[in-house]
């Protein structure tokens, strides 16, 4: 009887709408981590080893093994989290820029929309309008 009842539950915390949603996230999370690793792999530490380049610094990091340690591999790892998140961050905030703009506009429609008349009001005018008849 207790794997009925842990199987039952089991299916009502599956059909849960926030575990759905939860799922679509992980899916739609992990394609969204492709597009920021290329990111920041193909444009910009690319263009951050042109400007060391230019400045006469060698941005070869990964490279750099003093002691057979691999810190400069450790360092490429920082920078490239450093750009991660921040490309993450600049990709949030301008979604979010877009759903305030998009629910502002909204607003704005609600507010062009007239108020219905009460129901005081129709009756009222109903009154009126029986009074011009007679």
């Amino acid at each position: 009887m207790k794997k009925v009842k842990w199987i039952e539950e089991f299916k009502a915390f599956i059909s849960r709408g926030n575990v759905l949603d939860m799922a679509v996230g992980v899916v739609i999370g992990s394609a969204f981590t492709a597009i920021v690793n290329s990111l920041v792999a193909d444009l910009l530490t690319p263009l951050i080893g042109l400007i060391l380049k230019t400045a006469g610094i060698d941005d070869r990091f990964a490279d750099w093994a003093p002691g057979g340690f691999g810190i400069g591999s450790f360092i490429n790892s920082i920078i490239s989290f450093f750009l991660i998140a921040l490309s993450v961050f600049i990709l949030i905030k301008i979604v979010n820029s877009a759903q305030k703009l998009r629910k502002k506009k909204e607003e704005e429609v609600a507010e062009e929309k007239p108020a219905a008349p009460t129901d005081v009001e129709l009756l009222t005018e109903i009154r009126d309008l029986l009074a011009k008849k007679d």
